[in-house]
């Protein structure tokens, strides 16, 4: 097994540990279809802590799949597409590398029997 290490891996690792619970892909979700919301509003929509979603909305913030815009007294959740864009271009670099060792296994399993044996 290859374990790859790095900035670039350590970053998507930040990124899939925020996606990995499910209530940040909730608020990620919202955020991104145009729902802005104030951490207080998302607060509402969860039956946790306002604590508890500010934590939540900090490490997807820490993971840039969300921004907080100030508006007066409220912190306006904004969403981040392109970094959501990046999760799915790991994912399908993964899904490209493991069609391929597929496709090789295919070759192995379906060889042809030579000419010798005729």
């Amino acid at each position: 097994m290859v374990v790859l290490n790095g900035p670039a891996h350590d970053d998507l690792d930040q990124l899939f540990r925020a996606l990995a619970d499910r209530t940040r892909r909730d608020i990620v979700a919202h955020a991104l279809a145009g729902e802005e919301a104030s951490v207080s509003t998302l607060a509402a929509r969860y039956r946790m802590s306002f604590a508890a979603v500010q934590k939540h909305v900090a490490v997807l913030e820490r993971a840039r799949l969300v921004s907080k815009l100030a508006l007066g007294r409220e912190r306006i959740v904004q969403g981040n597409p392109q970094r959501l864009a990046q999760a799915r271009s790991a994912l399908v670099e993964l899904e490209s590398i493991w069609l391929n060792r597929f496709s090789q296994i295919d070759d192995v399993l379906l060889i042809k029997p030579s000419a010798k044996g005729k």
